[in-house]
């Protein structure tokens, strides 16, 4: 299979983004606000301002009641960031999304050394990247297929080195599974890039969840709901069981607001031969929009944006209501609490007062956040 190279000489639009981030640098930017860290540790997460900017950012969370999120340190990148993986060093990795055209490495403590990896024109990331066995793998697609794409990529360099076929097209989460296995979520939703994000064919939606193994790059097994007009789409692992939010693409407006919100994959990691896959019902409407996805020793949360709410099972699935939080998107487990983020600040879904902590400034944050305890010097 050939390899692809770094182009020097990429989209027109690419090079006016670069040329940017470069004014930006130049300028002063990406800049950085220095405070002292928190015993709770740190979160990544990204965020969209009023003003049309996007930036990922790292920030402490309160230990007070009602006191501030403090934003410890931020970057603005060109457009959508989306899946975030913090790394041992205190850094993390941000995966485009919508382009979906780079790949950044960043530390809050070294802002200038950002590294930018661009991706081929015929390609776009799918939002997500993890580490496995001294590589990283990134969900994507061929832009003129359609296809999904699972990426072995150098750790350091962030070049591609091979690549598979997911078995499905809108493929988006995967997670290792630490036994040689990649699950990735394709969630079937067939679009065009002439037409954005223009959802097509939804009658023929394929979604999955498959077993892919990291060396070969060959599906071992694949999974499908019942209902094909559930898309699977972000994954969260607790214990043998895979956690799986789903995004309902129904025609009519009551089979989506009844739509259930979460799946389970149940065994997927002890023996996946015989793990089986099952959505959740849920007894009032969630919109059928999950947006995030966390796991905890208490059970499953999904947060779901368009009621407002962030929805709680038991491990086992077994329903325990919601806790209400507007426009609840991003989720993060941060040590055994969950956390949601919406645009008027963070909650901790702890049962207690659900006492609110603002933003320092108006932010619309993305879908994911991710807990790290690395605390950079």
């Amino acid at each position: 299979m050939p390899m692809a190279t770094e182009r020097s000489a990429g989209l027109p639009r690419r090079r006016l983004l670069q040329a940017g981030l470069a004014a930006a640098t130049a300028a002063g930017l990406p800049r950085l606000a220095v405070a002292a860290q928190g015993p709770s540790g740190r979160v990544f997460a990204a965020w969209d301002l009023a003003d049309g900017r996007h930036q990922i950012g790292c920030l402490r969370l309160p230990t007070s009641d009602g006191a501030a999120c403090q934003v410890i340190g931020l970057l603005d990148v060109p457009t959508r960031a989306h899946g975030l993986l913090p790394l041992p060093d205190g850094g993390v990795l941000v995966a485009a999304r919508r382009p979906g055209e780079w790949l950044l490495r960043w530390h809050p403590a070294q802002p200038q050394a950002a590294q930018w990896h661009w991706i081929d024109g015929d390609r776009a990331f799918s939002g997500h990247v993890q580490p496995w066995g001294g590589h990283l793998y990134t969900t994507e697609a061929d832009l003129e297929t359609g296809d999904g794409l699972l990426v072995r990529r150098d750790a350091r360099t962030l070049e591609r080195l091979a690549e598979w076929p997911t078995g499905g097209v809108d493929n988006h989460a995967l997670l290792p599974d630490g036994r040689g296995g990649l699950f990735v979520a394709n969630g079937g939703v067939a679009t065009r890039p002439e037409t954005g994000r223009l959802k097509l064919d939804l009658a023929g939606m394929d979604s999955s969840i498959v077993r892919i193994d990291a060396a070969s790059g060959a599906i071992t097994h694949q999974w499908r709901l019942a209902d094909r007009r559930l898309s699977l789409r972000h994954l969260a692992w607790r214990g043998d069981d895979l956690g799986i939010a789903l995004q309902a693409q129904h025609d009519d407006a009551d089979s989506q607001q009844q739509a259930p919100v979460l799946a389970l994959l149940r065994g997927a990691r002890g023996t996946p031969a015989a793990a089986t896959l099952v959505a959740l019902s849920t007894p009032q409407p969630l919109g059928g929009y999950g947006g995030d996805i966390c796991a905890t020793p208490a059970g499953w949360f999904v947060s779901c944006p368009r009621v407002d709410t962030v929805a709680g099972w038991s491990a086992g699935g077994r329903w325990q209501g919601v806790q209400s939080h507007t426009q609840a998107y991003a989720l993060v487990a941060a040590g055994n609490t969950p956390w949601v983020a919406g645009p008027g600040g963070w909650r901790a879904l702890d049962g207690g007062a659900l006492a609110l902590h603002p933003w320092q400034a108006a932010r619309e944050p993305d879908n994911h956040a991710a807990w790290s305890g690395t605390v950079a010097t």
